[in-house]
């Protein structure tokens, strides 16, 4: 039996690892993500010793510019470090102050997605399979008690994943931090170390260096503990994540907006913590991760849900928007600043560009056509005679009237767009045309018994809207 050693225990460890969760597959290429520090370093190392996969490596190294010199000096070295182990090496500076100045994020959040940005352009470039990051079962720990207090469900107390999607592997994750100091001494190699790592103004290092040293003393197995309860919680999200997607596609749709709806009347016959679940899918796929968005968000969109208000509007932070509009709840990536400016004369048949998007098209038909109800809500057929050129075509106005197919009487165009339950975002977009100062047509919505084709008609016209948002949803 071969001895136990520092080398042999990590190894076998990131080979378990590797199989269990089928972190990598022969000749895989692996971007490894390499800061200059112990843990990167031993990656790196580790990797370059499964030989039996026979993967291709590329040190990938982000210059934060946070450092000055020492900065400049991380960077050097981990290139030095890729020509030992005969990798190429990619790298980019990257201003991180700036960026979180700019995008008004903390300097933790603007590194993290400073480092995550270059990781899939490199990625991309080189063709790499997976991504290797060096987290170890300390950070996991660490990881759990920052979510535990920034307030957190399950998603955020399961933490890490040895694998994240298809692209991130994390072949440290059970490894503990002293096991990794232990192969790094026993290797003889070398790192750098980052001053910045023990500043307790950031929150994961008062974690580190003061919070679990406490806890230790309370229990010594603390970090195993918390990494236990990741990787149970990891289970469950696994189930929870699969009861929520099928929630999500039964209550949810795209609008002509490209927003993502929820169907308020199905989500409130869902017990509270699955429409939580749903609200954070829908922020997660516009917005891409739940960055800045806590507990008392999802909270405030709930309550939105089930107010007795049609209408309201409550913004997440990230520049998303949640508007309520009757029995929909819409999520998107700002308000849509949809409007219909000015007026449009249409002189006759032909196509014809919209203000707010899109094509007005006029098209000659027989009468007959609608008389055999060729026609419908998107494509009106109109009668010439009863409506003719040249039309106006524009927005609705204050005290605008028509006088709605089928019905007797006019009635205001505001008060058919609230009966209809036409989204507040759509209707001043949704264009209206004119014929002799009658309004003769809600494209995409009604035809006004002023311009029905008859019996008598001689001349009529087909009209659509094609390819702009105000259509009926």
């Amino acid at each position: 039996m071969a001895p136990f050693t520092a080398e042999a225990n990590v190894l076998g460890v990131v080979r378990n690892t590797v199989r269990e969760y089928g972190l990598l597959q022969s000749g895989d290429t692996v971007l490894v993500a390499v800061s200059g520090g112990m843990d990167s370093v031993v990656l790196l190392d580790v990797l370059s010793r499964l030989t039996e996969f026979n993967l291709r490596l590329i040190v990938a190294h982000l210059n934060h510019c946070l450092r000055g010199e020492d900065s400049a000096g991380d960077e050097r070295f981990v290139a030095d470090l890729a020509a030992v182990y005969g990798v190429p090496v990619v790298s980019e500076a990257i201003d991180v102050r700036e960026l979180c100045r700019r995008e008004r994020l903390s300097l933790e959040d603007g590194a993290r997605k400073a480092r995550y940005a270059f990781y899939g352009r490199a990625a991309s470039r080189y063709g790499a399979s997976v991504v290797a990051l060096g987290h170890h079962a300390d950070d996991q720990a660490e990881t759990v008690l920052m979510r535990l207090l920034r307030g957190s469900g399950t998603a955020g107390l399961a933490a890490m994943n040895p694998r994240r999607g298809e692209s991130y592997i994390r072949p440290l994750l059970q490894l503990r931090r002293a096991e990794i100091a232990a192969y790094f001494s026993a290797t003889g190699l070398r790192c750098r170390t980052d001053a910045s790592n023990a500043d307790v103004t950031f929150l994961r290092n008062r974690i580190r260096h003061e919070v679990i040293p406490y806890l230790s003393h309370l229990n010594p197995s603390v970090v195993g503990r918390l990494t236990t309860t990741a990787r149970l919680l990891a289970a469950d999200e696994e189930i929870l994540c699969a009861v929520t997607e099928d929630a999500f596609q039964r209550l949810s749709k795209r609008d002509d907006l490209n927003r993502l709806v929820l169907d308020l009347g199905g989500l409130r016959r869902e017990k509270v913590g699955l429409r939580y679940r749903v609200y954070r899918r829908a922020i997660s796929l516009l917005k891409g991760d739940l960055t800045r968005v806590a507990a008392c968000h999802i909270q405030q969109i709930d309550q939105l849900a089930l107010a007795g208000k049609p209408n309201a509007l409550f913004f997440l932070p990230g520049r998303l928007a949640v508007v309520r509009e009757y029995d929909r709840l819409t999520f998107s990536v700002d308000v849509p600043d949809l409007h219909f400016p000015g007026e449009l004369v249409v002189a006759g048949p032909g196509d014809f560009s919209l203000p707010g998007g899109g094509v007005l098209r006029v098209a000659s038909v027989a009468p007959s056509v609608a008389l055999a109800g060729d026609g419908g809500r998107q494509r009106a057929i109109v009668d010439l005679a009863a409506a003719p050129f040249p039309w106006c075509v524009r927005g609705v106005r204050p005290g605008d009237r028509f006088r709605p197919s089928g019905m007797s009487g006019s009635k205001k165009v505001k008060d058919y767009f609230i009966d209809e339950k036409v989204p507040v975002a759509l209707r001043s977009a949704i264009p209206l045309i004119f014929s002799e100062g009658k309004l003769i047509l809600i494209c995409g919505y009604r035809l006004s018994n002023d311009a029905l084709v008859g019996v008598h008609t001689h001349a009529a016209v087909a009209v659509e809207v094609c390819g702009q948002p105000a259509k009926s949803p």
